[in-house]
């Protein structure tokens, strides 16, 4: 070390011996890399396979593929995605448990589709785009929420001998530190995966939520791909196991749940070969553990606050594996963390206050923070310690302001650092080029550019509790939450499809609910589900629509609209689009109802309905919620902000054109002669010229007479907009549910004034239905 550094040290009372006493020594070789990234140690084979499971986790599963009956989301990689994939993720992908208590005070779980595990899916996705709901006895109904935890280096702690952690075990507090840690158990086995320590299988962790979450149904590995999983190398077990093949065996035992799983939707099971399931349990066995940094003097002066606090009692420092000394942070057990933690869900051994000590490495990048994601930030975090931590709680708090900033420089040194951004932004992304996919429209100058980027910033940023999202309830955190397909401001996979409510009434007259028609999937009220009205009988999933050339819609004048309306059929060919009228009796454009007449009202329209976010007043604009009732002030999103997320989504390009070749020559005349354009017309003129959006901004009749839907604005419970086909191949699924997951099924499922170009479609011979669908992917 050198000298000066060590004199200047000492002085400080942080040689960093006392450090290394305290368990902050060296780590194991070859453990460690950029969070997603392989062991460094992989095989050539190994990393083959990892690179399999790697697109396996984010392959976006259909119907077809055996999605559902009911499901949270449509890919692996939607909950484990920050800052990659392996992850954790916002507060839109949290989810919910529910249970209830029998007349003797037992805890049961909910069950649901498919699922004994108690994650309950309130609001799902069916073949008629409803919502199942899960019956409760509101009297006796325990709610608790999960966030997402991520999978950085968990082969890793699968490779932990049951000795390692078991000897920190103290379950009747015998030294009396007020610390009690005790283990789980899976089947026999000390768990150590899971916010309870409930699963000791990195395969059991990676079956169930395919099941619990996709719907989608596995069968166990088999004993020879068991054995093929990338565990220790024979060497290393040996020395320590003394025996491989025992070691295979024991791998073997507890690395399945109990027999197939089977869901009664239309797909033979399973749904997931098992070369499959092999390729994603050893992606997940291989993720690299975070990097740990070398700490500098403000981190040695923070691991000094750290040990003064005691907090290393749970969050251990060191676990030993056959690697060598993991900087884990846990010691895996579980520990009582108090009355306002508590979830009212036991799991296992775990009481429902009792929570694994979650590992500390890479935490920097992986907020929210705590089991349900209500801590934003770090410093949140450990004030909401409470129970056996209440202690080490208080003693970090009675810290100095330059001791607890010397703390957190110490936490942030444990890995994530350099991959932290406020959503799932690279630190450093630069923006697509002109014209791109989720690049500018045109050349920006450097102003332009600067409001372009912070727009960019503010719609991929996760907003958390303290900053108002929720308000109580809300679809995401951010906007690109919903819209990220193919990039940011695109549409959105079946997953975070919005679910609409309503009443029709004895008449079959619509009736909104009290608490309007959006159904929302999160509430930052975290002992409760939303829950539809009592008294709505319909509901609709609403499919994310991509933002890409807002501006230039937005640029085509009202008359042009107007010009194209035929409310009465006057030409009789059976189209009679509508001109959507929202406040004022300006005239609507966007969304699926064209509810909504600009930009700048479409911006604050999703702050408060899908975020939960009040806005300040601005003349003109009269979307919006100003102030609501929860803690934050109003409003939570400030002006400026809107102005700039604004600005970046009407600066948004067109999505990019496809090779125009003979087939999509063939296709665009075809498209014409089954009479597709009498609603998606080519092109409307804007302001600087053409806008080629293939939609003529008007309401139609979509659905056959006397289907119930949902009204909105002015338009009818069958009525949607022409959506835009500009961009179709890279943003289904199709139609306004999301019930399509090809663009052949979203035609044949156009309905009402759209049955004879239908049906001219369907009579088509397969040469030329090729060439229409070859020009469709073009746009």
């Amino acid at each position: 070390m050198n000298p000066t550094r060590t004199a200047l040290l000492v002085s400080l009372g942080l040689l960093a011996l006392p450090a290394c006493q305290k368990g902050h020594g060296p780590v194991a070789e070859g453990v460690s890399g950029p969070m997603g990234s392989a062991l460094p140690d992989a095989t050539a084979e190994q990393l083959e396979v990892f690179f399999r499971g790697e697109a396996l986790a984010q392959k976006r599963f259909s119907r077809a593929d055996g999605l559902g009956p009911g499901f949270n989301v449509t890919f692996c990689g939607a909950c484990h995605e920050k800052p990659t994939f392996g992850g954790s993720a916002g507060l839109y992908r949290s989810f919910s448990l529910a249970g209830r208590t029998t007349p003797d005070g037992a805890f049961l779980p909910a069950v649901s589709v498919g699922n004994a595990s108690g994650v309950v899916r309130l609001y799902t996705y069916g073949e008629t785009h409803g919502a199942d709901h899960e019956p409760i006895d509101d009297a006796n109904q325990i709610v608790g929420k999960r966030n997402p935890i991520p999978f950085f280096g968990v082969g890793l702690l699968a490779e932990l001998d049951e000795s390692e952690i078991l000897r920190r075990a103290d379950p009747d507090d015998r030294n009396g530190d007020g610390i009690s840690g005790r283990p789980n158990y899976d089947r026999g086995f000390v768990g150590r995966f899971g916010v309870k320590a409930q699963t000791v299988s990195i395969e059991g962790f990676i079956r169930g939520p395919l099941n619990n979450h996709l719907g989608i149904t596995t069968e166990p590995l088999t004993n020879a791909q068991k054995a093929a999983l990338p565990v220790p190398s024979a060497d290393l077990v040996a020395s320590r196991e003394g025996d491989w093949a025992t070691f295979v065996g024991h791998m073997a035992q507890v690395a399945a749940p109990d027999g197939p799983l089977t869901d009664d939707d239309a797909v033979a099971d399973p749904e997931l070969s098992t070369d499959d399931l092999f390729d994603l349990v050893s992606w997940a066995m291989l993720l690299a553990a975070p990097e740990v940094e070398e700490p500098g003097e403000q981190e040695l002066r923070g691991i000094a606050h750290f040990d003064r606090s005691r907090c290393g009692d749970c969050h251990t420092p060191r676990l030993e594996g056959p690697r060598g000394p993991l900087p884990v942070y846990s010691d895996l057990l579980l520990h009582d963390m108090g009355p306002e933690l508590d979830d009212g869900h036991p799991f296992g051994e775990a009481t429902s206050s009792e929570f694994r000590t979650q590992p500390l490495w890479g935490l920097t990048a992986v907020g929210p923070y705590l089991h349900d994601g209500r801590a934003t930030t770090i410093e949140e975090a450990i004030a909401m310690h409470g129970g056996e931590a209440e202690a080490s709680r208080d003693r970090w708090l009675q810290g100095t302001e330059q001791e607890r900033a010397d703390g957190i420089a110490f936490l942030v040194s444990l890995g994530g650092r350099d991959q932290q951004s406020g959503g799932l932004l690279r630190p450093g992304e630069p923006v697509a080029d002109v014209g791109d996919w989720g690049g500018p429209v045109r050349e920006l100058t450097s102003d332009e550019a600067t409001r372009f980027e912070n727009g960019r910033r503010l719609f991929d940023h996760e907003f958390g509790f303290e900053e108002g999202v929720g308000g109580p309830r809300f679809n995401g955190d951010s906007c690109r939450a919903c819209h990220f397909e193919p990039v940011f401001g695109g549409a959105g996979p079946r997953g975070v499809n919005v679910i609409r409510h309503g009443i029709l009434n004895g008449d079959g007259a619509f009736v909104p609910p009290s608490v309007g028609t959006i159904l929302h999937r999160e509430t930052a009220l975290l002992t409760q589900i939303n829950r539809p009205q009592t008294q709505a009988t319909h509901f609709e999933a609403r499919q994310t629509p991509h933002l890409f050339g807002l501006g230039l819609i937005e640029s085509i004048p009202a008359s042009v609209i107007e010009a194209g309306a035929d409310p009465e059929d006057a030409n009789g060919d059976g189209i009679s689009g509508r001109v959507s009228r929202v406040d004022g009796g300006r005239l609507g454009r966007l969304g699926w109802k064209a509810q909504v007449p600009s930009i700048a009202e479409f911006v604050r329209d999703a702050v408060t309905a899908e975020l939960g976010m009040t806005l300040p007043i601005q003349e003109g604009l009269t979307f919006g919620r100003v102030q609501d009732n929860d803690d934050v002030p109003d409003p939570e999103f400030a002006r400026s902000d809107a102005e700039d997320l604004a600005f970046y989504l009407s600066t948004l390009a067109p999505p990019p054109r496809g090779p125009v070749g003979p087939d999509e020559q063939a296709g665009a005349a075809v498209f014409s002669a089954v009479g597709c354009d009498g609603c998606h017309t080519p092109s409307l003129d804007g302001a600087d010229g053409p806008v080629p959006l293939y939609s003529d901004l008007l309401l139609h009749q979509m659905l056959p007479d006397g289907t119930p839907g949902i009204e909105d604005t002015s338009a009818s419970m069958t009525e949607f907009r022409t959506a835009p086909l500009w961009g179709l191949r890279s943003t289904g699924p199709y139609m306004h549910s999301g019930i399509a997951d090809t663009i052949e099924r979203a035609i044949v499922h156009h309905a009402g004034e759209a049955d004879a170009a239908r049906d001219a479609f369907l009579a088509l011979d397969p040469a030329d239905r090729a060439a229409l669908l070859a020009f469709l992917e073009s746009l």
